[in-house]
């Protein structure tokens, strides 16, 4: 559905080809997330399958995911954003935030969303603010 993109930085790849993800790499590491770690493995699948998904590897291990919901025309939800503790303080959320923005059909979108508890500053680097008209949002979310 979205054409393959391939990243390369030193031993690290990222890629959106959806066959390569591991499946399990990426449920173990949503389950050590504060925002996913209730999901059941099927919900994650799921939400991959219908996600514009942005794979990290360090060489053949996948050490990280940014999942993307979009229409690739006018707006996109940044989500699921999570690289395994090992591997952070590297500059890898940079670099992948930064193939995230390089992906031809996420150019000029009119609006990203993304929510986070925690990571303010560092999604402020990228153009990211706090809504500016907080009344005109709304959400609908299953107790």
């Amino acid at each position: 559905m979205y054409p393959i993109m391939n990243y390369t930085k030193e031993d690290y790849t990222v890629t959106t080809d959806h066959s390569k993800i591991d499946v399990d790499a990426v449920c173990s590491l949503l389950t050590k997330s504060y925002w996913a770690n209730t999901r059941s493995r099927e919900v994650i699948i799921k939400s991959l399958d219908n996600s514009l998904c942005f794979s990290l590897f360090y060489q053949d291990k996948q050490i990280g995911l940014l999942r993307v919901i979009t229409d690739c025309a006018t707006f996109a939800y940044l989500c699921d954003i999570v690289i395994d503790e090992e591997y952070r303080q590297r500059g890898l959320g940079t670099w992948c935030m930064e193939c995230v923005f390089q992906y031809p059909d996420l150019k000029n979108l009119r609006r990203w969303i993304l929510a986070t508890k925690d990571a303010h500053e560092f999604y402020k680097k990228f153009g990211f603010s706090n809504l500016s008209n907080p009344e005109k949002f709304m959400v609908l979310t299953e107790n």
